[in-house]
């Protein structure tokens, strides 16, 4: 199977401008390609994955990939997918989220002898000067195409500033940019891109000539990928001190039934013939391949070890006889005491089992908090340096969320 043939049977590919050219320069390795990742934040989160894991695949078949953040359009602001405005950043605050991405994007892609690129799209359209760009390519975009753009419908109703109006054009450059000065040939985006990718492609033919090779590809799913790294407590975090591994092998163990075939498929490296065979798995099989798509996903962003220790941690709590010193822990001091005595709803958001005690109360009364097998049905409830003293308490949000807490 060649590598755009696996794509394909993966699910990772949704819509193409030019797909025999696209199938050829793949399959050789001779793709010189970009996916774009603005700095909202200084994590990147599971919703990335699916360019991570792809941008990983085509450079193991010889392509090679550019990671472009958006350090410059990160101070316009993405609409796509949004009904509000987002919030501003600064610069510092820019600069400090693209390190970050840097820093996690190294476990799954090789930068080494050149063999990626990651740039920094600040580094040129900060130094555009407003009336040149208008005159280089504002005539290459027709604003009644651009107001029947997707990205800009679910914007229209509230109100679509001029700011975010200009995100297509930027996004849109940046790829002219890029296929003149660093051989950037293709560009990978997800579903709500495909209006801003069409526009950067449409920009380099009306430039630079209908012969020029700018292609598009769109990841299907994207929007799924989006809503993959939220959940009903916030985002699932691909740096650790956001979200523990645990707490990450957990979020894909307790995956939908419906969804973890498709995962296994599109985010891990398993061969297709081994995910072909558990295609016919249903019942209690499901469960193994929650387990196979957990470990291998904690393993790709957090190492081997971290995934085993993740994997007991989970046995030890759910099945019995793993290993319970992998179990996340908070270790209090007596500086976390008040008059030897720390209150459960305190105790909650030391541990970052609630955001607040405002929802650490309205878990307790809603009967969703265990202490030690007991149900908490105390809001007011405190526990002393003797109830924290050896194996301390076991704290048990829901169903499945397990947090062990000690002085």
């Amino acid at each position: 199977m060649t590598v755009y043939d696996e794509l394909k049977a993966r699910g990772l590919i949704a819509q193409v401008t030019d797909e025999e050219a696209i199938r050829e320069m793949v399959n050789q390795g001779k793709a010189t390609f970009y996916i774009g990742f603005d700095p909202t934040a200084d994590s990147l989160h599971v919703g990335h994955f699916m360019a991570l894991c792809l941008m990983k695949r085509l450079q193991m078949a010889g392509n090679k990939p550019i990671a472009l953040i958006g350090g410059g359009t990160g101070y316009i602001g993405d609409p796509s997918g949004r009904t509000d405005m987002r919030s501003m950043m600064t610069p510092e605050t820019i600069q400090h989220n693209c390190d970050c991405f840097k820093k996690q994007m190294e476990r799954f892609i090789d930068f080494s002898d050149g063999k990626a690129m990651m740039v920094n799209n600040a580094d040129w359209l900060l130094k555009l000067n407003y009336i040149d760009l208008l005159r280089e390519v504002g005539a290459c975009f027709s604003v009644n195409n651009m107001l029947r753009a997707e990205c800009y419908k679910q914007r229209m109703e509230k109100g679509l500033s001029f700011l975010e109006f200009n995100y297509m054009i930027m996004q849109s450059y940046d790829f002219y940019y890029m296929f003149q000065h660093f051989g950037c040939n293709m560009q990978f985006g997800g579903n709500d891109q495909w209006s801003n990718m069409l526009g950067g492609t449409e920009l380099i033919r009306r430039k630079l000539g209908k012969d020029a090779h700018a292609m598009t590809i769109t990841l299907l799913l994207n929007s799924e990928g989006k809503k993959m790294g939220k959940t009903a407590s916030g985002a699932v975090w691909l740096d650790p001190n956001k979200t523990s591994p645990y707490d990450f092998y957990q979020y894909w163990r307790n995956i939908d039934d419906a969804d973890v075939l498709k995962c296994i498929r599109m985010l891990t490296f398993l061969p297709l013939e081994q995910i072909d065979e558990m295609d016919k798995w249903e019942g209690a099989q499901l469960n193994r391949a929650k387990e196979i798509l957990a470990y291998e996903l904690t393993a790709l962003v957090h190492g081997e070890e971290e995934a085993r220790k993740a994997q007991d941690a989970a046995k030890a709590l759910f099945v019995g006889g793993g290993d319970m010193s992998n179990v996340p822990a908070t270790a209090l001091a007596e500086g976390d005491l008040t008059d030897g005595k720390i209150g459960l709803l305190d105790l909650m958001v030391k541990c970052g089992l609630a955001p607040s005690k405002k929802e650490a109360r309205r878990l307790v009364e809603q009967g969703g908090v265990e202490i030690n097998g007991q149900k908490a049905a105390d809001p007011a409830a405190a526990y002393t340096r003797d109830d924290l003293a050896g194996d301390g308490l076991m704290i048990k949000k829901g169903k499945k969320v397990f947090h062990k807490v000690t002085l």
